[in-house]
């Protein structure tokens, strides 16, 4: 019995042996090849991710006449009025390729104020990854700069506020 479980072993790393050597004999993909595939990957999508409070825009822009769609609205419908429209075309305006980017965005978090931020510094973050002269204009108007504003924390013995202070007993 000891010469049978001896061969069963042999023959099953004998298998594994010819296992391992025909899995090896794939040809691989020559790197030239994939390194051209993810740079034209690369040049036909521009993303860009911008932040404002606790919302987060997320952006990816490509270079063609359409709508831009947050969250599958388009972008006059989530923002509307002139003084929102202003501030998010205001990063396309700047680098003139206003109406020449088409692309969606996906947002998360904050009110409408902190997601309007967001877009702007997503969009403008966009525009800086696809020509490097933009970035120039762009931080010269202060698009590329994060606003770190953010809400204080609450304090104890603080009426419940950040400042606040307990109104002190009358005597």
């Amino acid at each position: 019995m000891p010469r049978k479980k001896a061969a069963t072993t042999e023959t099953k790393k004998t298998r594994n042996k010819k296992t391992a050597t025909t899995e090896n004999t794939e040809k691989p993909k020559p790197a030239s090849l994939v390194v051209a595939r993810k740079a034209a990957v690369k040049s036909d999508i521009l993303m860009g991710a911008g932040r404002r409070k606790t919302a987060i825009a997320r952006v990816w822009l490509k270079q063609e006449k359409g709508p831009i769609l947050i969250n599958g609205k388009p972008i006059e419908e989530y923002f509307s009025g002139e003084a929102a429209k202003k501030i998010y075309e205001e990063p396309l305006r700047v680098v003139n390729r206003l109406g020449q980017f088409s692309g969606t965005i996906k947002l998360e978090g904050g009110g409408i104020s902190a997601q309007l931020g967001a877009v702007v510094h997503g969009l403008s973050r966009a525009l800086a990854s696809y020509d490097p002269s933009f970035r120039e204009i762009l931080s010269k108007k202060k698009l590329l700069t994060r606003d770190s504003r953010m809400k204080e924390r609450r304090k104890y013995g603080h009426a419940g506020k950040a400042r606040k202070r307990k109104q002190s007993p009358k005597r």
